[in-house]
């Protein structure tokens, strides 16, 4: 258990509340185990819910690092975990050779020619506060990177075979995210704990829309949530999450759209649909908010 960094779950939400993110209980509570516990968070959620940002918001209430692994397909250990330093170990091979000298090759593998990647980087991290440790989209990796997490997450280290093991002297808070565009491994959820970031109810929706579109009128706050909500129960193949909301309220305003009466915000419906047929879906849906 890491030393309290958070008083109690109203800390959290206060603590967010100040950096304009408007936490949910559960979601405050997930976070406040994670750090009081040492624990990595698995959070999951539609995309545009905000895991991202959490993470984000996370190390800026802590003051302290933030080091983020994008996820995709084909990531392996050498851009996650540690590389070497090849050009290093050319360099010194030729020296070597040019002094006739020999050079073994457990003389290559030392910290010298070392490279820390993300999650190296934060095992053997020196500062004043652990860094908070973004992995970001893990659903987009393969699954067998999924297992070089696994010592990562259980015992905040990492093994490097020419070197031995480095262990974390205070462990990373790890905060991994998944919109669930595939199953994880059990052995991964196993090891954080987990918390599922649903869509915002209307008012907290518009909370957060009013904080960060401070130009946005009550009204148009209003209605461009309602809007979304419904539009969510389109058949769409990506629904608006909260940052496209966002997105949109704040074409709306560019605009100069003061309600969606204004047919001029269906030109701004592109920050809502990411698809063609979406963007049918959403323009004909629109077409009827707008006459209610």
């Amino acid at each position: 258990m890491t030393p309290a960094v958070f008083g109690d779950v109203d800390d959290v939400i206060a603590r967010f509340d100040a950096r304009d993110y408007l936490l949910d209980t559960g979601t405050a509570s997930a976070i406040y185990l994670a750090v009081t516990l040492g624990r990595p968070l698995l959070l999951e959620g539609e995309p545009g819910v905000g895991k991202t940002t959490a993470a984000k918001t996370l190390a800026a209430v802590l003051d302290t690092e933030l080091v983020r692994l994008q996820c995709y397909e084909g990531l392996t250990a050498n851009e996650a975990l540690y590389d070497w330093n090849y050009q290093r170990q050319l360099l010194s091979i030729r020296l070597a050779e040019a002094r006739g000298a020999a050079i073994d090759e457990a003389d290559l593998y030392t910290e010298a020619y070392l490279v820390d990647r993300p999650i190296l980087r934060c095992v053997r991290h020196r500062g004043p506060a652990p860094p908070v440790l973004l992995i970001d989209e893990i659903d987009r990796a393969d699954d067998e990177f999924e297992a070089l997490l696994l010592e990562f997450l259980g015992e905040s280290a990492v093994t490097v075979p020419e070197l031995g093991t480095f262990v974390a002297e205070r462990p990373p808070i790890a905060v991994l995210t998944s919109n669930r565009s595939r199953d994880l491994h059990d052995a991964l959820r196993r090891r954080c704990l987990y918390h599922w970031i649903d869509y915002p109810e209307p008012a907290r929706a518009a909370a957060i829309v009013r904080r960060t579109v401070p130009g946005a009128t009550a009204p148009l706050i209003e209605h461009a949530t309602q809007f979304v909500g419904r539009a969510r129960d389109l058949d769409l193949d990506k629904p608006p999450g909260v940052a496209e909301t966002i997105d949109w309220v704040a074409a709306l305003v560019s605009l100069g759209v003061a309600d969606l009466v204004d047919q001029n915000a269906v030109t701004s419906l592109g920050a809502l649909a990411k698809t063609p047929d979406d963007r049918t879906l959403i323009r004909d849906a629109y077409t009827e908010y707008s006459r209610t």
